[in-house]
């Protein structure tokens, strides 16, 4: 017998799979998810919504429900990266207690704690290229994770007279550089890349080197 069809030319077999999309509980949260694992596994430019939906247990249509297409979805993981990051640098910085360095130091090793913890938010945050700019919610939540860095930079160069501090957006800038640079080359245990100095410690001796250099620092 063919397939009974709905008002919109849905047969019964697709609306039963539409139902069982719908109960699967929290289908936006299950694909970005989802989608952080393959990044992990497979890199930001080869996961597919089809995959992700799969991996979700939905239909391959579900995904429109919530999303434009690929890019929007991936840009959902990069924005909830963000602002789990930033959530984490702002319980490192902690006020900048007991001291602006020792506070400044811990962001560093939460830094590199959140690429080992979270690779494939990491990944979709900084290396699928996409346009944080173009999108308004992930450029917010990019900031916020900015203006952590930003609030601990003006921290250590208050001690400095106004017309000796180094711009502290700048001195962001570099410190989010170094952090990133270390990840990608000493965090991940990629062959041939190996030191005998832990991730963390070169991290912390380059950024110390940087503030002694800009006069933030003098011990």
């Amino acid at each position: 017998m063919p397939d009974p069809q709905s008002p919109d030319g849905t047969g019964t077999e697709a609306r039963a799979s539409d139902r069982k999309s719908y109960h699967h509980g929290n289908l936006r949260q299950a694909l970005v998810e989802a989608t952080a694992d393959l990044v992990q596994e497979q890199g930001p430019q080869a996961f597919t919504l089809t995959e992700a939906a799969r991996r979700a247990g939905v239909s391959p249509a579900a995904p429109y429900r919530h999303f434009k297409g690929r890019e929007d979805l991936l840009e959902e993981v990069a924005r909830q990266g963000f602002l789990e990051f930033a959530t984490r640098l702002e319980t490192a910085f902690d006020g900048g207690r007991p001291r602006p360095l020792s506070a400044f130091l811990r962001m560093g090793q939460t830094y590199l704690d959140f690429a080992a913890d979270r690779p494939g938010y990491y990944m979709a945050m900084f290396e699928s290229g996409l346009s944080i700019a173009g999108n308004a919610d992930l450029a917010a939540a990019s900031g916020r994770a900015q203006g952590v860095l930003v609030s601990a930079a003006e921290a250590l160069a208050s001690r400095l007279p106004p017309d000796r501090r180094p711009p502290v957006r700048m001195v962001a800038n570099h410190i989010w550089a170094l952090s990133h640079g270390v990840v990608e080359l000493f965090g991940r245990g990629r062959p041939g890349t190996r030191s005998p100095v832990e991730p963390s410690q070169m991290l912390e001796s380059g950024v110390m080197i940087y503030l002694r250099g800009l006069g933030l620092i003098q011990e």
